[in-house]
């Protein structure tokens, strides 16, 4: 059977806007008042409660397009980085700590069998196909990996979470989620490039030939989410499209981050209409399909702090922010 996604639902414009009201007019704080704002109407409640628990989950899965060199890392290099994410190491883990997020690893596509660096109970294959001349998945490889990401924000919201933080890891996943971005907003692959983690000349031209190719064997199915996944997306960008859409019929609030997450999220809203206003963006990139996605969801970032990478880092160390303009509201109608 086709996925379904229940009808995503509105977030509460009263809460919103009694909210905005005991802020008082004009903003004096600006994004901090209309963020405020944004957890209240979610939670539908004026005042809103304090954020207590922040959930990071990362969705990681390796690339076959990046053995067409067009990443700065190198293949297998997913496993290193989750095994200190395990062992509380790496940027994530620092910034989270300091936000009073927890974190929790998911293997979608590591290109390795399951060592127990990653929670692997929904793993869907090693490695997703690369996209200029394969799809990245069969038809229900697509389907699982799309149902998983809905099960894992199922149990996130049920276990208490009040706000989620998709994030990525994996090697030459920026590809797939240029292509995507490219795809979908009508775009040359030379206008979604980046440098990502610092590029040369030589792999950014490989990247801009494999986007295009990809876009070619794309084209078909831009009418359809999933099949659009399956083609040119991979096994952790599928999870991410269905977490974040699942989210927003759950009446969750979610913070995205880089390219990877902009780029599942331009996905989900087709799989799911309206999840966009359960979503605001942390941070703008570096990386042009970044910003044009989010230009395409009419999201505005909370800040630009230059980051080159995804992973969560700028959503991570947005959270402060965010918590702190949730703690304004509350704290001053008590």
């Amino acid at each position: 059977m086709p996925i379904e996604f229940a009808v995503v639902p509105h977030p509460d414009e009263i809460a919103r806007a009694e909210a905005l009201r005991r802020h008082g007019a004009p903003a004096t704080l600006g994004r901090l008042d209309d963020l405020g704002a944004w957890v209240a109407a979610c939670q539908g409640q004026y005042p809103p409660r304090p954020l207590r628990r922040m959930r990071i989950v990362v969705f990681a899965g390796d690339h076959g397009i990046a053995a067409r060199g067009v990443s700065a890392e190198q293949p297998g290099t997913t496993t290193a980085a989750l095994t200190a994410l395990r062992e509380g190491g790496g940027m994530l883990s620092v910034l989270a700590e300091a936000a009073g997020a927890t974190v929790r690893c998911l293997d979608l596509a590591v290109d390795r069998d399951d060592d127990g660096v990653a929670d692997a109970e929904f793993k869907v294959r090693r490695s997703s196909g690369a996209i200029d001349v394969e799809d990245a998945l069969t038809a229900e490889q697509a389907e699982a990996a799309v149902e998983a990401g809905m099960r894992v924000a199922d149990a996130e919201v049920d276990a208490g979470a009040d706000l989620l933080i998709p994030a990525e890891l994996g090697v030459g996943v920026s590809t797939p989620a240029s292509t995507l971005v490219a795809t979908l907003t009508d775009t040359e692959p030379v206008a979604v490039i980046g440098r990502g983690a610092g590029i040369d000349d030589a792999t950014w031209m490989r990247k801009a030939v494999a986007v295009r190719d990809a876009m070619r064997r794309a084209h078909p199915v831009v009418t359809d989410p999933v099949g659009l996944l399956r083609t040119v997306g991979g096994a952790d960008l599928a999870a991410m499209a269905g977490f974040l859409a699942q989210a927003a019929v759950r009446r969750t609030p979610v913070l995205l981050d880089g390219l990877a997450v902009a780029a599942a999220a331009l996905v989900a809203e087709e799989l799911a209409p309206g999840a966009r206003s359960w979503w605001v963006a942390a941070h703008r990139s570096t990386e042009p399909a970044q910003v044009l996605a989010l230009d395409h969801l009419d999201l505005e970032p909370i800040v630009d702090l230059g980051i080159r990478v995804g992973r969560g880092a700028g959503a991570a160390a947005t959270l402060p922010l965010l918590a702190t303009a949730v703690r304004l509201l509350a704290e001053k109608a008590s």
